[in-house]
């Protein structure tokens, strides 16, 4: 069963949660088309062809599926698609859907062409899942209409719309729904390059004062991730307008994020217990993620979903059958001896 307890990780200043002092900052600095989006090239080539062909034909789009780590515009993506459409967009999420009559006034009201967006789809109840899946294939809902012997199925016919689905775990879909989505695509950690774009450019719209260094700095420090680096910006603006003369130089940047508590690499307080946990208690693993939370006192979801994704993207954890696993570069990288003991995968163990 999904936990909700995710409030610690949600605060940490590299989380790609969102906090609830980023909704402003969202608003003025999301792009509002495919053009503006930066990164994510392969994923935008691909949406630009199914938007084109949508529109020629004057249909709705396919419904698309959009996963991948929280942060990295899932939501900026369904809107800017509802934009090209130049269509409306109602938004939800799983957990808010609980009841079917939730659902069931939602897809009565989209009108032809509009978008739906269906955040955290993966935590649909059962019940309201099954509600989707003729609502995705035919348009139409069947309404029970009275009750026991005497009840109907009454088929309604509902409006042609697109359904955009987004999750940060993808592996937790139904086979029938996933079946459904005609465009599904994973978004994946941007690179740095990207990332300093994004930075100049959220600096342009806010007024901020950036040099190339600084930016890249941040940039590197962001853990691929553009929610985190336009949080980053606006960290380090503060800073720089009461310890300096109000620009984010390079060794402006450096002095706020090491005060902040972030490493070079975007590592926080946070991912250095748990790996040095991982290191140091259990002898680089494998130690079962149950442990790990148990040890952390921490969520096992915050430690799959907010930990471990950009822990792996950098090489430093491997996930096993028998449990996480330290590499050979988390050693190096945290200075901790590398344990005799530590586990070996049977690929490469000697016969």
């Amino acid at each position: 069963m999904h936990r909700e307890s995710m409030s610690k990780p949600q605060q940490r200043i590299v989380s790609g949660a969102p906090l609830d002092e980023d909704a402003r900052l969202d608003a003025s600095v999301r792009p509002q088309r495919l053009a503006d989006f930066i990164g994510q090239g392969r994923v935008k080539e691909n949406l630009a062809i199914a938007l084109e062909a949508a529109r020629s034909r004057g249909e709705a789009l396919d419904h698309v599926l959009l996963f991948g780590p929280p942060g990295l515009g899932k939501t900026t993506l369904a809107q800017i698609l509802a934009s090209e459409l130049g269509v409306a967009i109602k938004t939800s999420s799983g957990p808010l859907l609980e009841r079917k009559g939730d659902l069931t006034a939602v897809l009565s009201s989209i009108e032809p062409r509009e978008i739906f967006f269906l955040d955290e789809i993966h935590r649909l109840l059962p019940a309201i899942e099954e509600i989707l899946y003729p609502a995705m294939e035919d348009f139409r809902m069947d309404l029970i209409i009275g009750q026991g012997p005497g009840a109907r199925v009454h088929p309604y016919q509902l409006n042609k719309f697109t359904l955009v689905g987004a999750t940060t775990r993808a592996g937790l879909l139904t086979a029938p729904l996933r079946s459904r989505f005609g465009i599904v695509h994973r978004l994946d950690f941007y690179t740095p390059d990207d990332l300093c774009e994004i930075i100049r450019r959220s600096a342009r719209i806010l007024n901020i004062s950036v040099d190339e260094d600084g930016a890249a700095e941040m940039a590197r420090r962001s853990r691929g991730t553009p929610r985190v680096a336009n949080r980053l910006l606006r960290r380090c603006r503060d800073f720089a307008e009461v310890r300096a003369d109000g620009k984010i130089t390079l060794s402006v940047a450096k002095e706020a994020l090491e005060m902040l508590g972030i490493d070079q690499h975007g590592l926080d307080e946070m991912d250095r217990n748990l790996m040095l946990a991982i290191l140091q208690k259990y002898s680089g693993g494998p130690v079962g993620v149950n442990t790990l939370a148990a040890a952390l006192s921490e969520d096992e979801d915050a430690i799959e979903e907010m930990y471990e994704p950009y822990l792996m993207q950098l090489g430093l954890l491997d996930r096993t059958p028998r449990g996480r696993v330290a590499t050979s570069l988390a050693y190096k990288h945290f200075g901790v001896e590398e344990s005799r003991s530590r586990y070996t995968p049977p690929l490469f163990r000697n016969s």
